[in-house]
């Protein structure tokens, strides 16, 4: 729906253009399924493609967990905006269409203050200064067994954009080494 098209000056073709999001929601679908599918090394749990029509906006989102630590889940959600969008298909002069990454991480912890603080330091360690996080905890009334959901939100600082997309394959590479980390800081 947010794809541009073009037509050419000689024959008048229309050819399909596609947006930024649209190429990035497609190379990260494509590494994602390979390493679930081909190397085995996440499983995919959901996956929702949206298109918000009252902000008209869209948004990827893919859960998925690493073989081996089944507790730590991930979202990886891509997000573009209405102004990214426009910016784009109308070709504004001086701005910078791009794509927003952000990660949910999910897992359970026991020691809240020694586990929060080893996994904020293997955030800073892998992502260094790209990213900002918080760290939320939370349980259920009346739970018994013992433990927190500890939600952890990282945004990327800048935003994505195609020459970004030779950089996926490392990048899902650190997600992976990430949660094999936390899934170690929050064994049981």
């Amino acid at each position: 729906m947010f794809s541009t098209y073009t037509y050419e000056k000689l024959g008048g073709h229309a050819m399909y253009d596609p947006t930024v999001f649209e190429n990035l929601k497609v190379a990260f679908e494509n590494h994602l399924y390979d390493l679930d599918n081909l190397e085995q090394k996440i499983h995919i749990l959901h996956r929702s493609d949206q298109l918000d029509l009252a902000m008209m906006a869209r948004e990827l989102t893919i859960r998925f967990s690493k073989v081996g630590y089944p507790s730590v889940l991930v979202d990886l959600t891509l997000h573009s905006s209405l102004k990214d969008l426009a910016d784009e298909i109308l070709e504004i002069k001086g701005t910078d269409p791009g794509c927003m990454l952000t990660l949910l991480v999910r897992t359970c912890i026991q020691d809240v203050d020694k586990e929060c603080e080893e996994i904020a330091c293997i955030l800073r360690t892998v992502w260094e200064n790209d990213v900002s996080y918080t760290q939320t905890l939370n349980f259920r009334h009346e739970q018994t067994e013992p433990g927190f959901m500890n939600r952890i939100n990282i945004h990327f600082k800048p935003k994505l954009t195609e020459e970004h997309m030779s950089e996926i394959d490392a990048f899902l590479k650190s997600v992976l080494d990430m949660m094999e980390q936390i899934g170690e800081v929050s064994k049981h």
